[in-house]
């Protein structure tokens, strides 16, 4: 008895790459992934490449997934993407506990995140 095939989550002219369990707090996942929003991928591509940002390098790696999954899975063209959504979502907090003096302690969050990019055929989002 074969398992059936399980819907599409997204629009048949668009694909999507996840990444998972990112050590950066999402606020600053965020900045990086508004600045590539709504952007033609070639010109988000750059900008990331440019961007100061430490996480831009794996921001960049998803966004070259995103884009293989629309070019392979999807049969989409890959001149005329557009990253059409690029959102960040809370992962786990590690919590650390740093001395203090007179015998005290403090708490320490190391928040992980998790980005979703969408890329989309520019003829469908015009």
């Amino acid at each position: 008895m074969a398992q059936t095939k399980n819907e599409r989550r997204v629009a048949p002219t668009e694909a999507r790459a996840k990444l998972v369990n990112v050590r950066i707090s999402p606020q600053k996942l965020g900045l990086v992934a508004a600045s590539i929003r709504g952007m033609p991928v070639q010109k988000a591509l750059n900008e990331l490449e440019f961007s100061r940002k430490r996480i831009a390098t794996d921001v960049r790696k998803v966004l070259y997934s995103a884009i293989s999954n629309a070019e392979n899975n999807h049969n989409l063209d890959i001149d005329n993407l557009i990253v059409a959504e690029a959102y960040v979502g809370k992962n786990l907090v590690m919590k650390r506990f740093a001395s203090r003096a007179r015998g005290r302690s403090s708490r320490i969050l190391k928040p992980f995140s998790e980005i979703t990019i969408v890329v989309r055929e520019a003829g469908e989002a015009a």
